[in-house]
């Protein structure tokens, strides 16, 4: 492993000492020479593969009227809109954007993300279907990997939370759920993507979607304990209704920000270390930038295998906070009749 990290140190030098200008160049394109770290990170109007940029459509509601345009320079060339420090993209008669439907680069990821899913899993599907893994073992590692992962999902995550008669139902949406952020979160690796999984709005999707769920898999039993409380002094459902109610909306709500903030911070935490590149080339010249990016190009390298890491555990913890929420309102609860329950209490005490 250290001489791959070697490798990659070296390469990085070489490139930057054919022109130790590059540095301060990319800088420069900065505004005041500073490192826009956030504008790494943020959601943009186009997508960039191996540094080029592919602007995408716009898609703007304003007054009730419907634009379309290739990308935001179309709309800015058209004369019917105009672009502010303030409020961002307005109409020309400053009238603001109701309703921006535009195709974003975090979209562009979530959609490969579920595409990949998709692929992989009728890919999976066809090979069952034709006897591989179901009348002989997996061929393949790519094979291998999916049965590991979908009877891990299966076996040990809505087995394990979801109770027997049911929890088949769920493994589907588990495992889709797992494969989605998994992809969207592994994204975040490539030097010109991002992680979908970084966006509030698709973190919030995802909880918002679990939590329907949720709610529709709840039983009778279920929505007792969020109103009636079995077995509970009546008086303390005016305490108890209201902090069940708030319980229903909390739960996803950790689910959105849990995942949000750790694939944010990871994004931020690398493109910090590797723009220390920069930062020491601003205040001490080019070549004292080179010769510090080995550090901070081996220390960016460990932490890319890190977030690989948390990329797995955070689509694991999402998948399985999704099925113990599902499973805690799909379960039957039996309660004894009070006078069954008072008997039990007695033949205890005696």
């Amino acid at each position: 492993m250290s001489r791959y990290l070697r490798r990659l140190s070296v390469t990085i030098l070489l490139l930057l000492a054919i022109n130790p200008g590059l540095l301060a160049a990319d800088t420069e394109e900065s505004s005041e020479g500073t490192f826009d770290i956030m504008g790494k990170v943020l959601d943009h109007d186009y997508v960039e593969v191996v540094g080029v940029k592919v602007y995408l459509p716009r898609i703007l509601l304003v007054d009730g009227d419907w634009y379309f345009y290739a990308n935001t320079k179309s709309a800015l060339e058209s004369g019917e809109f105009m672009e502010t420090e303030e409020a961002g993209l307005v109409r020309s008669d400053g009238a603001q954007i109701v309703l921006d439907m535009s195709i974003t680069s975090h979209l562009i990821y979530v959609w490969l993300g579920i595409i990949l899913t998709l692929l992989v899993t009728i890919w999976a599907a066809s090979r069952y279907r034709r006897g591989v893994g179901a009348e002989s073992e997996p061929k393949g590692a790519m094979h291998n990997i999916f049965e590991v992962l979908f009877v891990f999902i299966r076996d040990d995550i809505a087995k394990e939370f979801i109770t027997p008669e049911k929890y088949r139902r769920y493994v589907p949406y588990l495992f889709s759920v797992f494969m989605a952020i998994m992809f969207m979160n592994l994204f975040g690796l490539l030097p010109w993507a991002a992680s979908a999984t970084a966006d509030l709005t698709v973190t919030a999707t995802l909880a918002g979607i679990t939590f329907f769920v949720t709610q529709f898999s709840g039983t009778k039993d279920h929505w007792r304990h969020v109103f009636a409380f079995p077995g509970v002094p009546g008086w303390s459902r005016i305490i108890l209704t209201p902090v069940e109610i708030l319980g229903l909306f909390t739960k996803p709500f950790a689910l959105a920000i849990r995942l949000f903030a750790n694939m944010l911070s990871g994004k931020i935490m690398i493109v910090s270390i590797l723009g220390l590149i920069f930062i020491f080339t601003d205040m001490f010249g080019a070549y004292v930038g080179v010769g510090s990016s080995i550090f901070w190009v081996l220390l960016t390298a460990a932490l890319y295998f890190l977030k690989a890491l948390v990329a797995l555990i955070q689509a694991y913890v999402f998948t399985l906070l999704s099925a113990v929420f599902i499973g805690m309102a799909a379960e039957d609860h039996h309660h004894e009749d009070d006078d069954t329950a008072v008997a039990h209490a007695q033949t205890v005490e005696v």
